[in-house]
């Protein structure tokens, strides 16, 4: 028990920076697009407050914790038009994108972070940082690859919307009512773990090479 309550402590910053900067980057984008929905719902902001879902900020990142399974969670999405958008199709990429793109940031990161604790080895601070940023990186890591998946409404979804035809895109867009218990189910089979743990090594290896 002990050993779980530390484990929230650590786990606790890069949890819910993971999950509501995700949010707010997206709301951000779609200001800087057009759509003023986001900012006028004060939901570009970096307090957590304005973005925690019960479940799926506080409740499932703790039951995936204690499970020991994959670190998993959502906040509540940001509000966007977007129809408000100066071109919505082409638009609606970055905004999708921004999401994904502040987890890779927050993982880079995390992973710096780790360079800076192996400088200071004995420092009384260096065994709970470490531990925070291996969380960070692989938190924004999980939350990158699951969000780039081709399923409306998740971000990737709705980058494959803005790229496909709009025959196309209209036809996947047709999915997203559907998309959340689509990925539900896949995570009650081995096929989400099958999807996600290849893109997960190759994203842990590009930060590897590169830092």
């Amino acid at each position: 028990m002990d050993h779980l309550i530390q484990l929230i402590a650590v786990a606790a910053i890069p949890i819910l920076f993971a999950i509501t900067l995700h949010e707010a980057a997206h709301g951000y984008v779609a200001r800087h697009f057009g759509d003023m929905t986001a900012y006028q719902a004060g939901r570009i902001s970096l307090n957590p407050l304005r973005h925690i879902d019960p479940v799926g900020t506080i409740l499932l990142p703790l039951l995936t914790l204690a499970l020991g399974g994959i670190l998993f969670g959502w906040a509540k999405p940001v509000p966007v038009n977007f129809s408000a958008l100066r071109q919505p199709k082409q638009d609606m990429l970055w905004v999708a994108l921004a999401g994904p793109g502040s987890n890779l940031l927050m993982a880079l990161l995390w992973a710096l972070m780790i360079k800076l604790v192996w400088l200071f080895p004995g420092s009384y601070f260096s065994e709970p940082l470490l531990e925070m940023a291996q969380i960070g990186i692989k938190i924004n890591v999980i939350l990158m690859v699951l969000n780039l998946l081709p399923l409306p409404p998740l971000d990737g979804g709705r980058v494959a919307v803005s790229l496909l035809p709009h025959r196309q895109a209209y036809q996947l867009s047709r999915i997203e009512p559907y998309g959340l218990f689509i990925l539900i189910g896949l995570a009650l089979t081995p096929l989400l773990g099958w999807i996600i743990t290849p893109l997960f090594g190759a994203v842990m290896n590009f930060i590897n090479l590169i830092l």
